[in-house]
């Protein structure tokens, strides 16, 4: 930092940028002071520079090209007009004042969000709330910021984040009825759906009985009339009696098998789309999985295997509706990791011949329930008891970049500026559930350490590792390396009430 010729640089304002002002904006993105001194220089030329320039907080006091200090205009004045201070100050170097004038400075980087420095100017004492802040642009280059255009700014950002918040919120309330009509749409698609196959599958049992009766009776027939005419006869050459007989009950089950296949579709469709109540219900979460799963199964192809291990669980009270965006999210997610990698597998034996070791199992999906207890911190405190569901696949897992873009979007800032499934996700386990949802991926996975979003509760020690079927441990073996098979794992805590 150097100070032109004389005692005093002249005061500059810098434009600072053309940018539009937002959430993320910095302080060195504000116009700032530029005014530096001498603590030699004379109190008598900061006040005449004062006067020329009414809009100039303070100066900035420089001994040595080094930061020694900021006396403001507001605390030079007012030790000037008190009682005898004039005669004593006015022609006295400034060190002098600055002395008695020692005010608390606040001194922020220019890459400081212009909110968190709203809120540290604020924290400041009473007596230093309308000191200019200081802001530091370079290693010994320091600028001024009035603290009221510091205001005036924090407040057009909060009009802008309420705006942006309202315009969210307007946005949601669109979209969720557009998903709330939509899913009275399909429930009464589904329910028209319903009624017809109710028809044919509550006449199936009657055809089938009919069918059996008439065989049973032509056999009849053949028994006592061995001697047919021969027109009869022509004609069961011609109608293939003998493989109709074989065949039409192989028909009428093949029709009750998709009659059946057709009825579960639009129940599991019925199910995902349930409008929740304002109040939770208790639902069997084993019915929502496997109607998400029998939905999804355009998506999973023969390669794909679905492995559920499903514990005893209770009724758990919830919001079903919600939970099954939930298990759609995340399985979704799963099946998405799983055809990529096989994708690369196919490529890979394409040009290369063969496949690398670690890939040559096949793609699986893990779908385990069990119900687990979390022991209590205080004594006289009941032991919590939660329902686990963790969907885990064998995937390439996630490298540590993608994890932390995961981890960030569960935040209320980046959560506000986008949404994903896995954010709405945590919002509904979290937010509507009190539950938890957790994530393990093979890239960071080590022995009793998991990337987890729930920092408040980073270990899994609520649930012993083994001797117990409430047991778990973080899929990894005695090296320290994740075992073979694991990619990509969530898990889900609902408490149970």
């Amino acid at each position: 930092m150097s100070v032109p010729n004389g005692f005093i640089s002249l005061p500059s304002l810098s434009q600072g940028s053309d940018r539009d002002l937002s959430i993320e904006s910095t302080l060195g993105e504000l116009p700032l002071y530029n005014f530096l001194v001498k603590p030699i220089c004379l109190g008598v030329d900061i006040a005449r520079i004062f006067e020329k320039h009414p809009l100039l907080p303070g100066a900035i006091l420089v001994e040595q090209g080094q930061f020694a200090g900021m006396i403001s205009r507001r605390r030079l004045l007012e030790y000037l007009i008190r009682p005898h201070r004039l005669e004593l100050f006015l022609h006295k170097p400034l060190h002098i004042l600055y002395k008695y004038a020692h005010s608390e400075v606040l001194i922020l980087p220019d890459s400081t969000p212009i909110l968190t420095a709203t809120q540290q100017a604020l924290r400041r004492s009473p007596e230093f709330l309308a000191e200019p802040v200081v802001v530091q642009v370079g290693e010994s280059d320091y600028r001024l910021l009035d603290v009221q255009d510091l205001n005036v700014v924090s407040w057009q950002i909060r009009g802008i984040e309420a705006q942006v918040r309202y315009e969210r919120t307007q946005a949601q309330m669109i979209q969720s009825e557009k998903m709330a009509s939509l899913g009275r749409l399909v429930d009464g698609v589904a329910h028209e759906i319903l009624d017809p196959v109710g028809f044919i599958w509550g006449n199936l049992t009657y055809v089938s009985t009919y069918t059996e009766n008439l065989i049973e009776l032509l056999s009849t027939y053949e028994t006592y009339l061995p001697q047919i005419p021969e027109e009869i006869a022509a004609l069961k050459e011609d109608i293939e009696f003998d493989f109709v007989q074989q065949d039409l009950p192989r028909s009428i089950s093949s029709i009750r098998a998709g009659a059946e296949r057709l009825k579960k579709l639009v129940m599991s469709l019925q199910n995902f789309c349930h409008i929740d109540d304002v109040y939770p219900k208790p639902a069997d979460l084993h019915a929502c999985l496997d109607s998400i799963v029998l939905l999804l199964k355009s998506r999973v192809n023969s390669e794909i295997e679905i492995i559920r291990n499903y514990g005893h669980l209770p009724p758990v009270q919830c919001y079903v509706g919600q939970l099954n965006q939930v298990f759609m999210n995340i399985l979704t997610n799963a099946i998405d990791a799983l055809i990529n990698q096989a994708v690369v597998q196919q490529f890979t034996q394409d040009f290369q011949g063969t496949l690398p070791p670690n890939i040559q199992e096949k793609p699986r999906i893990e779908i385990t329930t069990e119900v687990c207890s979390h022991k209590a911190s205080q004594t006289g405190i009941s032991d919590s008891r939660w329902v686990s569901i963790r969907i885990a696949d064998n995937g390439p897992g996630m490298s540590p970049e993608v994890q932390q873009q995961i981890l960030e979007s569960f935040s209320v800032e980046k959560r506000s500026a986008k949404e994903t499934s896995l954010s709405v996700s945590y919002q509904i386990v979290t937010a509507k559930h009190g539950g938890k949802l957790r994530m393990r991926s093979r890239s960071v996975c080590r022995l009793g350490d998991s990337l987890s979003v729930c920092p408040e509760d980073y270990s899994r020690s609520g649930c012993p590792e083994s001797g117990s079927p409430q047991g778990y441990a973080t899929p990894s073996n005695s090296s320290g390396e994740p075992k073979p098979g694991i990619g990509t794992e969530f898990e889900i805590l609902l408490p149970l009430v």
